[in-house]
């Protein structure tokens, strides 16, 4: 079943054209990436489903039979249950790990499974368990990016959107984090995935998009872009 359809998707910023007319779907329960250079469009497609900058006239974006145009940025997190972790985290970093998985939760309906999913993110992730009364400005990088995936399922699991999760981790941690993610995923949570680390992201994802300049130029199986060359000559060195 379509979970996300995407048609036309254009975003300017005063003059300059980031998005020239994007096309992709994403099935429920998949995990999509979508990989490119620095500068091609990806963190604004994500920015755009979330509501966070606003796509031109002519753009159709629909979460099953809702249109994501019709929804405010904190409405796309409360009612429809789409997160996003942005590139850089943003956590509230003068706040404890508890103070910014419940400050999370605020706007949801169901206030009875807040314990619960707490319960399970600190199972997920037991570093933030263990500094869960500590403020998230004090921690290392590894462990905010846990937390900032932590927070975003505490606000909305039925689509996480995650820009450049991988950033900045060590190696083993890396690992560690997109081990987390699939569990997330095999919980029901769709994702979608931009990253740099275009062969990290394929090994991650079941299918990918390539964008460049703003335009979709590639998608298939993640195997199939694995072993494209011109995905391999871009973005695989060699």
């Amino acid at each position: 079943m379509t979970l996300l359809s995407i048609e036309n998707l254009r975003v300017s910023y005063e003059n300059i054209k980031a998005l020239h007319g994007l096309d992709f779907q994403i099935e429920e329960g998949e995990i999509v990436c979508i990989i490119g250079a620095n500068g091609a469009g990806k963190s604004t497609t994500l920015r755009a489903i979330s509501r966070m900058v606003k796509p031109e006239a002519g753009t159709r974006m629909t979460l099953q039979d809702k249109n994501l145009l019709d929804y405010s940025a904190d409405r796309v997190v409360s009612e429809l249950g789409v997160s996003h972790v942005p590139e850089g985290r943003r956590l509230f970093e003068n706040l404890t790990v508890t103070e910014n998985l419940k400050l999370a939760t605020f706007a949801r309906r169901d206030a009875d499974r807040v314990g619960a999913d707490l319960k399970r993110m600190f199972k997920l992730f037991p570093r933030l368990e263990e500094r869960q009364n500590q403020k998230a400005g004090t921690m290392s990088g590894g462990e905010q990016q846990m937390l900032a995936v932590a927070r975003a399922y505490m606000s909305g699991r039925r689509m996480m959107l995650l820009d450049e999760p991988s950033m900045g981790l060590a190696p083993l941690l890396m690992m560690s984090m997109f081990k987390a993610l699939k569990e997330i995923n095999a919980e029901g949570t769709t994702i979608l995935l931009v990253e740099q680390n275009a062969r990290l992201a394929l090994q991650f994802a079941q299918r990918g998009y390539v964008i460049e300049n703003g335009r979709l130029v590639l998608a298939g199986r993640s195997q199939e872009l694995l072993e494209n060359a011109e995905v391999k000559k871009a973005y695989l060195g060699g």
